[in-house]
């Protein structure tokens, strides 16, 4: 895990896996809806998203990123807690703002990432890759 000590691999893994088992009962609900109570889809389609956001910050808590590191990583946790939220409660009336702020996050996320920014400083894929085209090698 990019060089997480044991003790902080213990929650970003633990709700990992709970979000992994959460897209599976998300995905049973789609092989058999009827064994489910009814509005069951819209806490199964939230949960996995809201558990691999707090998994997600967990680990860069972990890693002890850099200020503008830790920025990108809250923005795209709210991504997806924007997104949970969306799912949870696809009604009321600011779903659809919900919606519309996990798509900027993802949006400014991905953006982000095309013109590498903030530079990972950890060893991680992304500065490796980084390097490798600074070098002309990739």
């Amino acid at each position: 895990m990019n060089g997480l000590a044991p003790p902080h691999r213990f929650a970003p893994v633990a709700l990992g896996a709970i979000a992994l088992a959460a897209v599976a009962a998300l995905f049973a609900w789609d092989a058999m809806p009827s064994v489910f109570p009814p509005k069951a889809h819209d806490v199964l389609g939230a949960l996995p998203l809201a558990l691999i956001a707090f998994a997600y910050l967990a680990y860069q808590a972990g890693r002890r990123p850099e200020p503008l590191e830790l920025l990108k990583a809250i923005m795209l946790a709210l991504a997806f807690l924007f997104w949970a939220a969306n799912q949870l409660w696809p009604e009321i009336p600011r779903a659809t703002l919900f919606n519309d702020v996990a798509i900027a996050l993802f949006v400014v996320d991905v953006f982000l990432v095309i013109v590498g920014w903030p530079t990972v400083s950890d060893g991680s894929f992304a500065e490796i890759f980084q390097n490798r085209l600074d070098l002309g090698d990739g």
